[in-house]
């Protein structure tokens, strides 16, 4: 049987006050039109018994505020890698009272744009636009919300909308200064390098984690000691600049792999060598892949802040944008597992 919803005057009668004395109370401005507590008392704790929730179409009316967020991914919602940034987004949202309406593009601006209005008909109070890894989009345009971009940045220059990305450069310093840290003077790089600019191209995540890696390096004197860019980084492509790092000579030191999955490819190939990790070769990674606690020994590697990620672009929405913070970036830990040891 359909349950009548409960509504402001139901409140109002039952707390014996009026429909208009009710709603200021609810709507928190019953110190401000001077309400006296013990009425404010009363009516708060009938809408309470009453399990009363306001009309959310007569709020939006009332207050231009629609309580809801919308946040478009690529492939962000059906990525398993990258799916706490949902739960950091519906965490933000949650605690600002806040609905989160999700939309998935599959890469296609197209789409983008059709959830995009299909959003703002739905009178959402702003949208994150989310990418599953850190690379250029084109800022849409006459939304007429605010906008957050969420690991991903404007293709334009000087485009007024705030950013939310992961402190990539200061992830390669971090993974740069564990090796230093336990003695390592010979650092090999695969998946780019060695020097600043050779990584894949619109690789701005492999940009980022060279200039820190370089920058750590140079403070200590030092420069890679070999650099092996991929065009992709999988597994496969890691076991071959390994192999091929290994029959050039080297028989010791400490590998720099440029992801979770180049480092697997890179322990399956000192393995066959006969080499052993971190007895012979110390590796450091990034992104926190499920398969770094997987291996063994356990992979070192600098995390994705995929839940804080999400939280903070939700949190970029309800600021106020200033020219100084249009751009976070959010620091990326260390993870510290057994695949260090000293030279």
């Amino acid at each position: 049987m359909h349950q009548k919803r409960v509504t402001l005057a139901d409140v109002a009668k039952a707390a014996g006050v009026s429909r208009t004395t009710a709603s200021l109370v609810l709507s928190d401005r019953g110190d401000e039109l001077r309400i006296s507590e013990p009425v404010q008392h009363r009516v708060r704790q009938v809408a309470a018994e009453l399990a009363y929730r306001p009309n959310a179409a007569s709020q939006v009316l009332r207050t231009g505020l629609s309580r809801t967020f919308g946040f478009i991914s690529d492939t962000v919602a059906t990525s398993q890698l990258a799916g706490d940034m949902i739960k950091g987004a519906l965490e933000g949202a949650r605690r600002h009272d806040h609905m989160l309406f999700i939309g998935e593009s599959e890469g296609s601006e197209d789409e983008q744009a059709r959830l995009i209005q299909a959003m703002v008909d739905r009178q959402v109070d702003g949208i994150v636009i989310a990418s599953m890894f850190t690379r250029e989009r084109p800022v849409p345009r006459g939304v007429g919300r605010p906008l957050v971009f969420l690991n991903t940045v404007p293709a334009e220059d000087h485009a007024q909308v705030p950013v939310v990305i992961p402190d990539e450069i200061g992830a390669g310093r971090a993974a740069a200064r564990a090796l230093l840290d336990a003695g390592h003077r010979e650092i090999h790089l695969i998946g780019a390098g060695p020097a600043l600019g050779d990584v894949p191209p619109l690789t701005i995540a492999g940009q980022e984690r060279l200039e820190g890696i370089l920058r750590e390096l140079d403070g200590a004197g030092l420069e890679p000691a070999s650099g092996r860019r991929c065009s992709i980084w999988l597994p496969e492509d890691g076991w071959q600049a390994t192999t091929a790092l290994l029959q050039s000579g080297v028989t010791g030191g400490a590998i720099l792999c440029f992801n979770d999955r180049l480092a697997l490819g890179a322990y399956q190939a000192i393995q066959e060598a006969g080499f052993r990790v971190p007895q012979d070769f110390s590796v450091v990674s990034f992104d926190d892949h499920q398969l770094a606690s997987w291996l063994r020994p356990g992979l070192t590697t600098v995390a994705l802040p995929h839940y804080e990620l999400g939280r903070r672009a939700v949190e970029a929405l309800l600021a106020p944008a200033q020219a100084d913070t249009r751009f976070e970036r959010v620091p990326m830990p260390l993870r510290a597992r057994g695949s260090i040891a000293a030279p």
